[in-house]
C-alpha cells in the first residue's frame, strides 16, 4: 500500500509540474509578443516625431532600415528640408553636401529600390532647379558606386 500511495503522489506532482510549465511558457510567449508590438510602435513613433535632419539621416545611414522607413524618411526630408540655399556664384552652397550624401547613401542602401531613388531625385530637382546638374552628378556617382 505504501508503494501505491508513493506512485500516485509522484504522478500527481508530475501532472502539476506539467501544468505549471505550460502556464509559464504561455505567459512567456505572450510577453514576447507584446514586447515586439511595443518595440514596433516605438520605432514608428520615433520616426514620426523626430523631424530633425540628423535623426532622418540616421535612418538613412542604418543598413537595417526597411524600404518603408527609407521612403518615410526621404519624404520628411523633402517636406521639411527640401529647399537648398542658392549657389554662391558658381560654387554650390555647403549645405548641398548633405543632399549629395543622402543621394549616395540611398543608392548604396541594401533595401532601396528604383522608385525611392527616382522619387527623391525628381522632388529634389523640382524644388532646386539651379542644382539639377549637381544632383545628377551625385546620383550618377551613387549609382556607379553600387558595384553590381
Amino acid at each position: 500500500m505504501d508503494i501505491v500511495l508513493l506512485v500516485k503522489s509522484i504522478m500527481g506532482l508530475a501532472i502539476i509540474l506539467g501544468i505549471l510549465i505550460l502556464f509559464f511558457l504561455y505567459t512567456l510567449s505572450k510577453k514576447k509578443k507584446t514586447a515586439q508590438k511595443q518595440k514596433k510602435l516605438i520605432k514608428e513613433s520615433k520616426l514620426k516625431q523626430n523631424y530633425e535632419l540628423q535623426n532622418l539621416l540616421k535612418v538613412i545611414r542604418d543598413k537595417h532600415a526597411t524600404t518603408k522607413e527609407l521612403s518615410e524618411a526621404l519624404d520628411l526630408i523633402i517636406t521639411h528640408y527640401g529647399h537648398i540655399h542658392t549657389k554662391l556664384g558658381i560654387r554650390t552652397h555647403p549645405e548641398f553636401d548633405i543632399y549629395s550624401e543622402i543621394l549616395l547613401r540611398i543608392c548604396r542602401h541594401p533595401n532601396t529600390n528604383k522608385d525611392i531613388i527616382i522619387k527623391f531625385d525628381k522632388a529634389l530637382e523640382k524644388r532646386n532647379p539651379e542644382y539639377v546638374r549637381e544632383i545628377n552628378d551625385s546620383l550618377t556617382k551613387g549609382l556607379n558606386s553600387r558595384g553590381f
